[in-house]
C-alpha cells in the first residue's frame, strides 16, 4: 500500500504524464489537419459551396463529416458515390429524378450555385477521415469482353455509370434499390435496340415511364448497353 507521500507522487507523475500526452497528441492532430483536409484545395467555388449548403440547410435532412439529420442520404462521399452528373440533375430537380417518391424540396438554385455545391461536396469527399464513412460494397459482375485474338475474355468491372445512378433505383444480385425493377436477367427479357432508347429518353418509349431521362452521354449509354445485353440470369453474364 502506498503512503501518503507517494500516492501523492503518483499522482502527480501520472498527472505530469496524461498532462503532456494530451498536448503531444493535440499538437499531432493540429499539424495533420492541413493534410487531411486538403486545405489547399479550398478554393472561392467551395467556400461558396459550403456557404450555401449552410444557408439551405442542408443538415437539416442530410448528415456530412457525421453531423445532421439522418432523414436523408450521408453526403460525405456522394460525389464519388453518385457522380457530378447525378448530382447536378438531382439539384436542378429532385421530383424530376425520383418521381412520386423523392421529397426533397426544389431550391431552384442556378448553374454557378450548383457548381459551387458541386465543388463543396467534391472537397468533402477528398477529406481524409480515417475510413468514414465505410464504401458501400458493390459485387463485381463478370462480363464477356472481346479479345485481341477474337476471344472472349473476362472482366469484372462493371460500368462506373452503373454503380453511379443505375443503382440508385434498382438493384442488382441483391444490391441497389428498389424503386425500379431488379436488372437481373435484363439481357434475356430487352434487346440492345430498347436498352438503347430507353436509356436514351424512357418517355419516347413509355409516355408513363416513372423513370426520368437521365443525364447520360452517347458513350455512357453504349458501354450502359453493353453491360445490361449481357445479363442473362441472376446478375451475372
Amino acid at each position: 500500500m502506498l503512503s501518503k507521500s507517494a500516492a501523492r507522487a503518483f499522482f502527480l507523475v501520472g498527472t505530469a504524464v496524461c498532462s503532456l500526452a494530451f498536448v503531444g497528441l493535440t499538437v499531432d492532430t493540429f499539424g495533420r489537419i492541413p493534410e487531411q483536409t486538403h486545405s489547399a484545395a479550398i478554393t472561392p467555388e467551395v467556400a461558396r459551396g459550403k456557404v450555401l449548403w449552410e444557408a439551405s440547410n442542408c443538415m437539416g435532412c442530410h448528415t456530412i463529416f457525421g453531423e445532421g439529420a439522418y432523414y436523408a442520404p450521408e453526403l460525405t462521399t456522394v460525389y464519388e458515390r453518385r457522380g457530378p452528373d447525378f448530382i447536378r440533375a438531382m439539384l436542378r430537380d429532385p421530383e424530376a429524378m425520383y418521381p412520386g417518391q423523392r421529397r426533397m424540396q426544389n431550391y431552384h438554385f442556378d448553374d454557378r450555385q450548383i457548381e459551387d455545391l458541386l465543388a463543396f461536396l467534391k472537397w468533402s469527399g477528398a477529406v481524409d477521415l480515417n475510413g468514414f464513412p465505410p464504401k458501400p460494397t458493390l459485387m463485381p459482375v463478370a462480363v464477356p469482353v472481346p479479345g485481341k485474338d477474337g476471344a472472349v475474355a473476362t472482366s469484372i468491372d462493371r460500368p462506373q455509370i452503373f454503380n453511379q445512378m443505375c443503382v440508385a433505383c434498382h438493384a442488382l444480385g441483391g444490391q441497389g434499390g428498389a424503386l425500379g425493377p431488379a436488372l437481373d436477367g435484363v439481357g434475356m427479357r430487352r434487346d440492345a435496340k430498347y436498352l438503347h432508347d430507353w436509356l436514351t429518353d424512357p418517355h419516347a418509349v413509355k409516355a408513363d415511364a416513372r423513370m426520368p431521362k437521365l443525364p447520360l452521354t452517347p458513350g455512357q449509354i453504349d458501354e450502359l448497353v453493353a453491360f445490361l445485353s449481357h445479363l442473362k440470369t441472376g446478375g451475372t453474364p
